[in-house]
C-alpha cells in the first residue's frame, strides 16, 4: 500500500465477497454444528445458554433465538433453558440476558420488564 502525503494509505474499499471475519464466524458455526452430534434444537438451546453466561448483547440473541424460532423451538424451552442455567450463571446474567432477548424481539420475559434488582445493563 502506498503512503499519501498526509501519511494516509491508499486502501480498497472491500467487496461483498471480501468479509474474512464473517466468512470465518460462518464456518466456524457451521462446523461446530456438525462436529457437535447435537439435534439442532439442543445446539441452540446450548448457544443460547453459552450467550448469557458471556453476557451478549441482543444481536446475539437476535441471531440465536431467532434461529431456534426459525426451527420451531418454542420461546417456553428459551425460558427453561434461562431457568435451568440460573443457579449457575446468577441472576444478573439471566435478567440481562432475559432483557437482551426482549429487546431483540419485542418480549417481555420477566415482569416489569427486567428492570428487578440485580440486573446488569
Amino acid at each position: 500500500m502506498a503512503g499519501n502525503a498526509d501519511g494516509a494509505e491508499d486502501v480498497d474499499a472491500p467487496d461483498e465477497s471480501d468479509a474474512p471475519v464473517f466468512d470465518t464466524l460462518v464456518q466456524m458455526t457451521l462446523n461446530a454444528f456438525e462436529r457437535s452430534g447435537l439435534d439442532p434444537e439442543t445446539y441452540l438451546l446450548t448457544r443460547i445458554a453459552a450467550l448469557v453466561a458471556l453476557g451478549a448483547s441482543p444481536a446475539s440473541y437476535l441471531l440465536n433465538v431467532g434461529a431456534a424460532g426459525d426451527i420451531g423451538v418454542p420461546l417456553e424451552k428459551v425460558r427453561g433453558t434461562l431457568v435451568a442455567i440460573a443457579p449457575v450463571v446468577g441472576t444478573a446474567r439471566v435478567v440481562a440476558a432475559a432483557g437482551g432477548i426482549g429487546e431483540a424481539f419485542g418480549l417481555r420475559l420477566l415482569p416489569g420488564g427486567g428492570e428487578e434488582e440485580g440486573a446488569v445493563k
